[in-house]
């Protein structure tokens, strides 16, 4: 079986390579919706920067994007799954069946957010994601039952949190790191108060719990922000008792201004955000078609443009958005160089 396969492989790369060009000469992208934010940005910049057509970059998902990925090489598949998490080994084997058998793996940074608040106002300075969903998740625990949410003060659930009304100012259903609050924190906040174990004994499927805690109150206590982390600080300046979600660069930026909350015990930075220590947080990623390298104009250039400290060091614009940079950028930047491929890493 694994002859086949790499026979296929090597006969697609073979067929890709004769043919000496595709006949499109844009860049395809499509995947996560965490990660397509920076993405465009880099999309963007890149056609405004190079000699190349500007890439489409499309969403659909980590999975679709990978799926579409693994069809195959030419021209009529894309050239870059962007993803959230890391490819699954099923899906390597997906793609190895169809051809699809160098792949490069590219990590461009971490999703993490920090929770922050004036540095002059109440004393957030300690969150379990049970905190916050209890703050503004749609329904809450209480008395054993699962009820719509009522509570006014953070007090009222967690004793050690100060007596002041919420306010949480988090990111709109269009930012890129609304993805990994619903994940990281109010769906993990709803498993720790029991909430989702109450919504599927009372007959909801295990897909619809997680959508229902990931739903948050509409009554004034959350605020969804759609535009940058500017907006958030502005809500906050204006409001002595507000906590906002931020980026760790922006954070890092306005600590004259600004502290920041611990999240099960851990303190943001990116030394915990990239080990993974600080539960708020993940690697993002995109992957490369190797059959596709030399083939598709711009198509290394692009890739290099996209970790290179100018666009994803700690200064650059992605982590103006919200990319917390990878510590080891300088070895993604010479992996890209080389071509390396996952194979060729292991």
């Amino acid at each position: 079986m694994n002859t086949v396969k790499l026979t296929a492989s090597v006969l697609a790369i073979t067929v890709a390579s004769s043919a000496g060009a595709f006949a499109r000469d844009n860049i395809q992208v499509a995947g996560s919706s965490t990660v397509l934010p920076y993405a465009s940005i880099v999309a963007e910049a890149f056609g405004e920067n190079f000699d190349y057509p500007t890439p489409v970059v499309e969403s659909g998902g980590s999975s679709s994007g990978l799926k579409r990925f693994c069809e195959g090489v030419g021209e009529n598949t894309i050239d870059i799954a962007n993803a959230s998490r890391a490819i699954k080994d099923s899906e390597i084997e997906t793609c190895a069946a169809n051809g699809v058998a160098d792949i490069i793996q590219v990590r461009i940074g971490y999703d993490g957010i920090v929770f922050a608040s004036q540095k002059t106002g109440p004393d957030f300075t300690a969150f379990e994601p049970a905190d916050l969903y209890n703050a503004i998740g749609k329904q809450v625990m209480k008395d054993g039952a699962l009820v719509d949410n009522t509570y006014t003060n953070w007090a009222e659930f967690n004793a050690d949190l100060p007596d002041v009304e919420i306010a949480a100012f988090i990111p709109g259903t269009k930012h890129g790191t609304r993805e990994v609050f619903e994940e990281k924190v109010m769906l993990q906040g709803c498993e720790d108060t029991g909430a989702m174990e109450a919504m599927v004994a009372g007959g909801m499927s295990e897909d619809d719990a997680e959508d229902a805690c990931m739903a948050v109150r509409t009554d004034g206590k959350s605020v969804d922000i759609d535009g940058d982390y500017t907006e958030t600080l502005a809500r906050i300046n204006s409001n002595p008792n507000g906590v906002g979600v931020f980026g760790l660069a922006f954070y890092e930026n306005n600590t004259g201004s600004l502290k920041v909350a611990t999240m099960g015990g851990v303190e943001p930075n990116t030394d915990t955000i990239a080990s993974g220590d600080y539960p708020v947080s993940r690697p993002l990623y995109f992957y490369i078609k190797k059959a596709h390298l030399g083939v598709i104009p711009g198509l290394k250039d692009y890739a290099e443009f996209f970790v290179s400290d100018e666009i994803a060091g700690p200064d650059g614009p992605l982590a103006q958005y919200g990319l917390v940079s990878d510590p080891e950028l300088a070895e993604t930047q010479a992996m890209i160089a080389d071509e390396q491929t996952m194979g060729a890493a292991q």
